[in-house]
């Protein structure tokens, strides 16, 4: 009777299979249907195509007015580059997709290794899904998503257990590799420090070999950190974009208790719950990947945007909670999963092609275009990315999203005029805009001393977003505003 139980274990554990294989499938067409919502992938194409034309980083600031010449940090420039070739030879849809793939990709290496190593096909397809429920609103167009797949690549190798001085040479090129994508190889370093702190342990009771590759990969973390065009100086500017962050109010620096971070509180909780449930009731545990996943689950709590690299990190542990009827992994398996995934990243863009979120201002961006504006065009913040892509070289910004291009003081000084504590004659004199972009919501000040202003003019008025133009031709070049 029990071996009739298992072999029917098994036979639907086949069966099943198939099925399971089609879970990243439907994760991919999840992320291609969700609508492009990030700020910042505009002023970052633009300026990755930039670099392709240069053949090199930029090294002085192009957009920003007020800044022009400026040393520029060349941070991500690698990942910015790669999304501009891509719009280049597939537009939008080809961003995307690879946007996606690379995303997705991070959860896919870390699993695939899992199975390669015997997790099953039902623990692997869980896993993937809990974690990917947990990031997925950290999921859009940006050059982090490089940083997800090489994360996962890291984890993948350090679960693939191959003689260390083959993980060693392919973890040093992966994460110098990383750290010109993304800067952020930092959370790698983190990672490996705490996947060899286990087994270091075990070494001093004499129970297990020094974890070398682990210790190996975290050291040459640390070098590659400084292995970009930056060098030392990228530690200043990191350090500045997280001042600047935290004091813009930007929720994914800040903790997860706060309310903004309500919403993804909730989502990490349920998976993390589900977890622990699944790690209760097996009891599969792995030292070195738990401490890995405990650890970035407390960077995750303290600052939410640590959430996709714990995410990726749970793989491993939630993989070896299910044992199905099946063993081992089977080309057909991989042959289903891969023919899906090519299915979906083909298909998905014809039939439903790049959609933007009508938080962007791209109509009335392309309805300022018309008028051969030239010159500073001062909008908010959080609209410079898109004012740089469209109009960049005619068009100059006061602000973008850059939160390390801009000094404290100057932060402070757009808070003043978003409140109307700085008035729109002080705007005028210090950018001599040729043009203004708002939401009328948000910059409501503005916006309203600019509808009372007989020399500016309301040309676009749409979705709570307005374009001013001045009443007057300007014969001075807006935007090469004095220092």
């Amino acid at each position: 009777m029990i071996e009739q139980t298992s072999q029917g274990d098994r036979a639907g554990g086949a069966r099943c299979r198939p099925l399971l294989a089609l879970v990243p499938a439907g994760i991919l067409l999840v992320l291609l249907l969700r609508p492009v919502w990030d700020v910042d992938i505009f002023w970052q194409l633009k300026l990755g195509e930039l670099i392709l034309e240069q053949a090199g980083p930029i090294r002085t600031e192009p957009f920003a007015a007020r800044h022009l010449g400026e040393p520029l940090p060349a941070v991500a420039w690698a990942g910015q580059a790669v999304l501009a070739f891509a719009r280049q030879i597939g537009g939008w849809d080809l961003v995307r997709v690879l946007d996606a793939v690379c995303w997705l990709g991070g959860f896919l290496a870390v699993s695939a290794a899992c199975r390669w190593r015997g997790a099953s096909a039902a623990g692997v397809a869980l896993a993937i899904a809990l974690a990917c429920f947990a990031a997925l609103p950290t999921a859009s167009v940006r050059p982090q998503s490089f940083a997800c797949l090489c994360f996962g690549l890291l984890l993948a190798l350090h679960r693939l257990q191959l003689r260390p001085v083959l993980t060693i040479v392919i973890g040093a090129s992966l994460l110098v590799a990383w750290q010109n994508l993304h800067p952020s190889v930092s959370v790698g370093v983190i990672a490996m420090s705490l996947a060899a702190l286990p087994r270091w342990i075990g070494w001093l009771r004499r129970r297990n070999e020094p974890p070398v590759a682990a210790s190996a990969l975290a050291l040459l973390g640390l070098a590659a950190m400084f292995a970009t065009p930056d060098g030392v100086s990228l530690l200043e500017t990191s350090a500045l974009n997280a001042e600047m962050s935290v004091l813009m109010g930007a929720s994914e620096w800040r903790p997860l208790w706060i309310a903004a971070n309500g919403k993804h509180a909730l989502r990490i909780m349920v998976v993390l719950l589900a977890a622990i449930v699944l790690l209760r009731r097996y009891r599969r545990l792995d030292a070195s990947e738990l401490a890995v996943a405990l650890g970035l689950l407390v960077m995750t709590v303290a600052a939410y945007r640590f959430v996709l690299f714990w995410a990726v990190a749970i793989v491993p542990v939630v993989s070896r909670c299910l044992r199905g009827g099946d063993e081992g992994h089977s080309r057909r398996e991989a042959l289903i999963a891969g023919s899906a995934l090519l299915l979906v990243a083909i298909g998905t863009p014809v039939l439903a092609p790049t959609r933007f979120s009508a938080s962007l201002p791209l109509a009335a961006v392309e309805h300022l275009r018309r008028f051969q504006v030239q010159g500073t065009v001062y909008g908010d913040f959080p609209f410079g990315g898109v004012l740089i892509d469209a109009g960049y070289p005619d068009w100059k910004v006061a602000y973008d999203g850059r939160y390390y291009r801009y000094s404290r003081k100057e932060w402070q000084y757009n808070g003043g005029i978003e409140t109307g504590i700085v008035p729109l004659v002080d705007v005028v004199r210090k950018w001599n805009p040729a043009a203004f972009v708002l939401d009328s919501v948000h910059n409501r000040p503005l916006a309203e001393a600019l509808s009372q202003s007989p020399a500016w003019r309301l040309t676009y008025a749409s979705d709570g977003i307005v374009v001013y133009l001045p009443r007057l031709s300007r014969r001075e070049s807006p935007g090469s505003a004095p220092h």
